[in-house]
């Protein structure tokens, strides 16, 4: 791929136009109550012109509009606000500046000459902030059965094919799920070392509960942790020593379905009358006579007409969601796995409701606790700030990265549901594929949603990049400054690779130090410390720079710091002026050195930089 030769002024579209977005220096007040009033600010450079400007804010479904003020003059920008009283549970608003010749509206995803829709406009929930343990953690996956031994020897059930550690996957034949290679929680626990080293936070495990697979989502039970992981007592004791470590532990659900060996079917199938009966949807046309998620007759889709379902699941006292956050169990939040599917079949929609239900009892369970979901496609609707906290950022972040930075795309669409190779695109593209996601949801939802360069369901970022451990460094260093909660699959920060998600379900290669990219190791560590110790990465908002085809800048700035981030994913030799930006570097936090107002770049491969500017 050519490199990116030129002198990058910063005179793009996006820094001659006025900019808002949800953090602290835009927003007074981001979790008000209702009837509080609440200061909105907007910066517009001296050069973007207009006669005036006002706010377009819906007040009881009706739009209304108040006109803007000058709130401080700038060497370089003004600041214009206007105060508002938040009436309504969901407020949705935008900006539009007017002139003799001028008529446009800013939304989220950005200025337009022309009228938009809602669907784009900035967003506030009346709602209590979500978790702010989460604006400075980083999370790290982790599949039980792949990450480490204890030695503890375990009897195996009829199911297990027993693999040896050191054995790569099949993947795609008869044992596919059922590949046993005794990793375990006790393993985990001894290994907290390695973790800690890395500074990582918080720890999320697919599920933990007993199964007929290695990957347990297909439940036998909710009740306990699986003995062939430790039981409870090793999770009892993983906690507690995380919890010394300052890493707390999320647990993964099945909301949409259990397995074919719970109790519930059991029951079910034995007693037509049973109120076990009721928790699934019944279908003769299929040999094993029940509705299975995509079929499989291993995973029996949950049926949440059931009111007694719903009791058990999240409602109840001593529910599944409840029981597993009370300080007893120690789980910090849930992942949901399909949040998206969960309550939805055919002319069933019960999905809402299941999602309210779920997020109520964790509120009330424990308010610090972090509720995110796998939307494997997006529903803006599901992070509307009344469901999820957030999602697994596939369709904000992890598809248009892919498709940016891929030099692999025989991959295949893979987990981006397409039957095709994997597109290549520019930074252009990227940005706005971005911009499509994060304008549809409050700012709250998009910092609570969980980012990620790949996970147990897809093919490594190692192997998308082709082996490029620079392109693979200019991945991790925006999973680690981009809004959101970054999350690392176990074994990424040592150059682990796979094409697809079984493939890259490999395990640690604890006894074969030699294979690991030790160079990656630390400068993943350097990326992960700079992330925990921001605030403006914790509470900053999100200016783009300069976006060009193989590099892209972007700004991440709160009341008390901004950053200024540089990322190549090819060979690059360009000039960046600042002066338009009126910002110069202070520090070199990471990767390029640079001072000044000018910088000049030139890199042979991919390379990436995070500068403190004042």
């Amino acid at each position: 791929m050519p490199s990116s030769r030129s002198k990058q002024s910063i005179d793009s579209k996006t820094l001659v136009t006025p900019h808002h977005d949800g953090s602290e220096m835009y927003i007074s007040n981001s979790a008000p109550k209702i009837g509080k009033k609440v200061t909105l600010r907007i910066r517009v450079p001296h050069s973007y012109t207009f006669t005036k400007a006002f706010i377009r804010i819906y007040e009881d479904g009706e739009p209304r509009s108040y006109e803007l003020t000058v709130d401080k003059k700038e060497r370089l920008e003004t600041w214009w606000k206007v105060k508002v009283e938040i009436i309504n549970l969901k407020t949705s608003y935008r900006f539009v500046f007017i002139s003799e010749n001028k008529y446009e509206w800013l939304n989220a995803r950005g200025i337009f000459d022309h009228d938009v829709h809602s669907n784009d406009d900035f967003k506030i929930v009346a709602l209590p902030a979500y978790p702010q343990w989460i604006r400075s953690s980083v999370f790290y996956q982790i599949f039980p059965d792949r990450f480490a031994k204890s030695g503890i020897e375990r009897e195996l059930p009829s199911w297990a094919t027993p693999r040896e550690w050191d054995e790569l996957p099949r993947g795609r034949d008869k044992t596919t799920g059922t590949e046993f290679f005794g990793g375990d929680i006790n393993g985990v626990e001894q290994h907290l070392d390695h973790l800690t080293s890395l500074g990582i936070t918080g720890i999320y495990f697919t599920p933990f509960f007993p199964a007929r697979s290695n990957h347990r989502y297909d439940a036998s039970s909710f009740d306990h942790v699986d003995p062939l992981l430790g039981g409870n007592k090793a999770l009892f004791s993983l906690v507690k020593a995380a919890r010394k470590s300052k890493i707390v532990v999320m647990g993964d659900l099945t909301s949409n379905h259990c397995g074919a060996g719970h109790p519930w079917l059991a029951k079910a199938k034995k007693d037509k009358k049973s109120k076990e009966c009721g928790y699934f949807y019944w279908d003769r046309s299929v040999r094993h006579g029940y509705v299975g998620w995509w079929g499989h007759a291993s995973l029996p889709k949950l049926n949440f007409h059931s009111k007694s379902l719903r009791k058990e699941m999240y409602e109840g006292k001593n529910s599944i969601v409840r029981k597993w956050l009370s300080p007893k169990f120690g789980m910090a939040g849930w992942r949901i796995d399909v949040g998206n599917m969960t309550g939805r079949l055919g002319k069933d929609d019960l999905h809402d409701e299941v999602m309210h239900g779920i997020r109520k009892a964790m509120d009330e369970t424990n308010p610090k606790a972090w509720l995110v979901a796998e939307n494997g496609d997006f529903f803006a609707s599901d992070l509307d700030g009344l469901g999820w906290h957030g999602a697994m950022n596939y369709q904000g972040f992890m598809r248009p990265l892919w498709n940016w930075i891929n030099q692999n795309s025989t991959i295949g669409g893979g987990f981006q549901g397409l039957p095709f190779a994997m597109p290549r695109i520019t930074g252009g593209q990227m940005v706005e594929s971005m911009k499509t996601f994060s304008a549809s949801i409050p700012w709250r939802s998009l910092v609570s949603s969980m980012v990620l360069l790949d996970s147990h369901d897809t093919a490594r970022m190692r192997t998308v990049v082709n082996g490029d451990s620079n392109r693979h460094l200019t991945a991790m260093a925006l999973l680690m400054t981009y809004p959101g909660v970054p999350s690392i699959y176990a074994g990424d920060e040592i150059g682990i690779e796979g094409e697809w998600g079984e493939d890259g379900r490999r395990t640690m290669p604890w006894e074969k130090r030699e294979s690991w990219d030790n160079d990656f190791l630390a400068q993943v560590t350097a990326l992960i410390a700079i992330r925990k110790g921001s605030d403006a990465l914790a509470d900053g908002g999100l200016r783009w720079v300069a976006v060009q085809d193989d590099f892209i800048v972007f700004l991440r700035e709160s009341k008390k710091e901004k950053l200024l981030v540089f990322l190549s994913r090819s060979a690059v030799t360009t000039t960046i002026d600042l002066k338009p930006l009126g910002v110069k570097v202070k520090s070199t936090l990471f990767g390029i050195s640079a001072e000044g107002d000018e910088i000049a770049i030139s890199s042979p491969s991919a390379t990436q930089a995070i500068w403190r500017v004042i």
